[in-house]
């Protein structure tokens, strides 16, 4: 098979590409999927980003009370 044979053969297949018209969105369909994308980067990230900072200081907190702090030890 030759070079350019090979090439038009590997453009001419697309996996992200669906073989057929795509069917129409709906636009109650479109409305749910802004909304749950705005809950999701306005709400439950940052809410989740400040649950996951704050449990890490309180790990550090309760291990700093239990161990002592960090560093040598005082002479």
């Amino acid at each position: 098979m030759s070079a350019a044979r090979q090439s038009s053969a590997a453009r001419s297949f697309d996996a992200s590409r669906p073989d057929g018209p795509r069917p129409p969105v709906d636009r109650g369909t479109r409305r749910r999927e802004l909304a749950m994308f705005l809950l999701l980067a306005v709400f439950i990230w940052p809410v989740l980003s400040v649950a996951v900072v704050g449990g890490y200081g309180f790990v550090v907190w309760m291990s700093q009370l239990i161990l002592g702090p960090p560093g040598p030890p005082p002479v």
